[in-house]
């Protein structure tokens, strides 16, 4: 059992998509990124249509290099929603 438990710590979570998570995803599971601005990257992402690299987070008013690099290995970029 404690074998099991181990296991399921060590897998990564899910990456959070910048093309599809909503505000609410993405608040709670990026470090650095509460409410405001998670809407900033959504409004972005309907600004600017969707991100073609997870580096492109940066453009995002109030998102530096120090948050990209906290949530990179958290971070995908998925297909844009048709």
């Amino acid at each position: 059992m404690l074998a099991a438990v181990a296991l399921l710590w060590a897998l990564p979570a899910a990456a959070v998509d910048l093309n599809s998570a909503d505000a609410e995803t993405m608040a709670e599971e990026l470090t650095g990124v509460g409410e405001v601005r998670a809407e900033a990257i959504v409004e972005y992402r309907e600004e600017h249509g969707p991100f073609e690299s997870v580096g492109e987070l940066t453009e995002v008013r109030g998102i530096g290099s120090a948050t990209l690099e906290k949530n990179r290995d958290s971070l995908a970029v998925g297909a844009a929603e048709e």
